[in-house]
C-alpha cells in the first residue's frame, strides 16, 4: 500500500492501529512529532509532516510525543527485496545497541558497501544509518527511564552511550529534555528485582495460534507455556536469566529479571523476533489472498535464539514433535547451566554455541541422538562460535543456507526451516516439506514451488498457513 499524505492523515484521523510505527507524523506548530494512534487533539492537515520512520523524524528537527510514546510504536519488516538489506541492518541495530556499532561494521555484517548501505537506508526509512542508530538509542534509553527505576548509568550503558554524562547531552540536544524529567511518574513493578515492558504489534494479531505452535515446541527445562504465559531462560553474552511474555489488548506484556538490564535491547529484540510483533498484515495478506483470508493475524514464529532452535530442528529431522521435545529437553538438561527462577519447571540455561562445539559425538549420541545428527550439531556450534555463521536476522540468507547445507546431515528442509525461523526471512520456503505438500492436495516439491511463486516475498507466512491448514483439518 503506497503511504501517500493523504492516506497518512486518514490514518491519524482515525488512530489507525495498522499504520503504527509505519508512519510518523510530525506537527509544525509544536514540533512534536506522534504515532498514528495517539489521540491528541488532530491537527490540520497543513500542519502535518510524515516520515516513514522515528529517525527520519527527529533528523527534521521533531521531538517525541510523550503522550503515544513513539518508542512504543511496532518495528518494521521488509515489505519487498529492494527493503530486505536496509531492514537486515537495522535488525542488527536493534540487537546491539549496547555494542560500539558503526555504519562499516553494519555493512559489513550485511555484505555490502557503506555507501549502498547508506542509500538503503535514506531509501527505506528516511535517513542515515547513523541517524537511525542514534534515534533507537535515544527512544529505548527514554522507554527505560520511564518505565524501570535502573539508574541513569546502567540506563546509558544499556543502550550503548557508554556514560550518563553522555547520555545527558543527548537529551539536552535532541530532546530539550533531562533524564530525571522522565521519572515523574510511577512505576508498576511486578514484583520484585524484575523489569517490566510492553511490546506492541498491529492488528491483527492471532496470539492464540502463535503460542500455541511454540507450546508444542517448547524444551523442557529452558521454556514453559502456562496458563497463556510463556516463560524461558535467557543467555546473552555473560548475562543469564529468565522472562515471561502475556498477552495484553494492544501489546505484550514482557516481564524480565534484573539480572539482564545490561543487556535489554537485546532481551527485547529477541521477543520481537520470537513473537513476531513487527509482521504487517497487510502487505501479508495483499500477498496471499485466499489463503490468508480465514487467518489475517497469523504470524511467523521466530526464535529467541538462533543456535538453539536449530539444535531443536536438527533434532527434530524425521522424528515426531513430541520426540523432539524430548531430545532437546534431555540435551538441555545434560549439557545446559541450571539457574534460579521463579518456576520449578524452568530452571536450565540452554548451552551456547562454543559450549555446543567442545562436546564429543559419543556425549550427545548416548542420550539417543544418532551419530550423524549429533555430528552435525558440534558443526553447526563450531561454526558459530568461530563466528564463520550467524543465526540470527541480518545474516545474508542465501550465504548462509548454502553454509547450513555444506555440514554434512543439514539438508534443504532444515536450512529453509532455520532460515524461516531464526532468521525470520519471510520468503523461505522449504518445498519438500510434508505438511505443505498435503495441504496443497499431496502435489510434488515442484508444483508446490510453483504454487508458492504467487506468495512471494511473504512465502514463509504462507507455509504457516498451509500447516495451521492442515492441523485443523485433521486434529489427531
Amino acid at each position: 500500500m503506497e503511504l501517500t499524505p493523504e492516506r497518512c492523515y486518514d490514518a491519524f484521523i482515525a488512530h489507525d492501529a495498522r499504520f503504527d510505527g509505519r508512519v510518523f507524523v510530525g506537527v509544525r506548530s509544536t514540533g512534536i512529532y506522534c504515532r498514528p494512534v495517539c489521540k491528541v487533539r488532530t491537527p490540520r492537515r497543513h500542519m502535518c509532516d510524515f516520515f516513514p520512520s522515528a529517525a527520519a523524524a527527529e533528523a527534521a528537527g521533531f521531538r517525541p510525543c510523550l503522550r503515544c510514546r513513539p518508542e512504543l510504536a511496532p518495528g518494521l519488516s521488509a515489505m519487498d527485496a529492494s527493503a530486505t538489506l536496509a531492514h537486515a541492518a537495522a535488525s542488527l541495530i536493534e540487537a546491539h545497541l549496547a555494542e560500539p556499532l558503526t555504519v562499516t561494521i553494519l555493512a559489513a555484517r550485511v555484505g555490502v558497501s557503506t555507501r549502498h548501505l547508506h542509500r538503503l537506508f535514506l531509501e527505506r526509512f528516511g535517513v542515515a544509518p547513523a541517524g537511525y542508530l542514534r534515534t533507537r538509542r535515544l527512544l529505548l534509553a527514554k522507554r527505560l527511564l520511564t518505565d524501570t527505576r535502573l539508574p541513569v548509568t546502567e540506563v546509558a550503558l544499556a543502550v550503548g552511550f557508554g556514560s550518563a554524562r553522555a547520555l545527558q547531552s543527548a537529551f539536552a540536544r535532541h530532546y530539550r529534555l533531562t533524564p530525571s524529567a522522565l521519572r515523574a511518574r510511577p512505576v508498576r513493578a511486578l514484583e520484585a528485582g524484575t523489569l517490566d515492558f510492553e511490546l506492541a504489534w498491529r492488528p491483527p494479531y492471532d496470539h492464540v495460534r502463535l503460542l500455541a505452535f511454540l507450546a508444542g515446541r517448547t524444551i523442557d527445562g529452558v521454556e514453559q507455556v502456562e496458563a497463556g504465559e510463556y516463560r524461558r531462560t535467557v543467555r546473552v553474552g555473560e548475562a543469564t536469566g529468565y522472562l515471561a511474555v502475556s498477552p495484553g489488548p494492544t501489546a505484550l506484556r514482557v516481564r524480565v529479571s534484573a539480572s539482564l538490564a545490561r543487556v535489554v535491547p537485546a532481551v527485547l529484540a529477541g521477543v520481537r523476533r520470537l513473537f513476531d510483533l513487527d509482521a504487517d498484515p497487510l502487505a501479508v495478506g495483499e500477498a496471499l489472498g485466499a489463503l490468508g483470508r480465514d487467518r489475517p493475524g497469523l504470524r511467523l514464529p521466530g526464535a529467541f535464539d538462533g543456535m538453539e532452535m536449530t539444535v531443536r530442528a536438527v533434532l527434530g529431522q524425521q522424528v515426531t514433535i513430541k520426540a523432539a521435545r524430548t531430545l532437546a529437553g534431555r540435551f538441555a538438561a545434560v549439557f545446559g547451566t541450571p539457574i534460579d527462577t521463579p518456576w520449578p519447571a524452568v530452571r536450565t540455561v540452554f548451552p551456547s554455541a562454543a559450549e555446543i562445539a567442545e562436546l564429543s559425538v559419543d556425549a550427545i549420541a548416548s542420550r539417543g541422538v544418532i551419530a550423524r545428527r549429533a555430528q552435525a550439531i558440534i558443526s553447526l556450534a563450531g561454526e558459530v562460535a568461530a563466528g564463520r555463521l550467524t543465526l540470527s536476522p541480518g545474516a545474508p540468507v542465501d550465504a548462509t543456507v548454502a553454509r547450513l547445507q555444506a555440514v554434512p546431515g543439514i539438508g534443504p528442509w532444515t536450512a529453509h526451516y532455520v532460515a524461516m525461523r531464526a532468521l525470520a526471512w519471510p520468503d523461505a520456503f522449504p518445498e519438500g516439506d510434508y505438511g505443505v505438500r498435503a495441504a496443497l492436495g499431496m502435489c510434488t516439491a515442484a508444483e508446490a514451488r510453483r504454487q508458492a511463486e504467487a506468495w512471494r516475498p511473504w512465502r514463509a507466512y504462507a507455509v504457516m498457513h498451509l500447516w495451521t491448514r492442515l492441523g485443523e483439518e485433521n486434529p489427531s
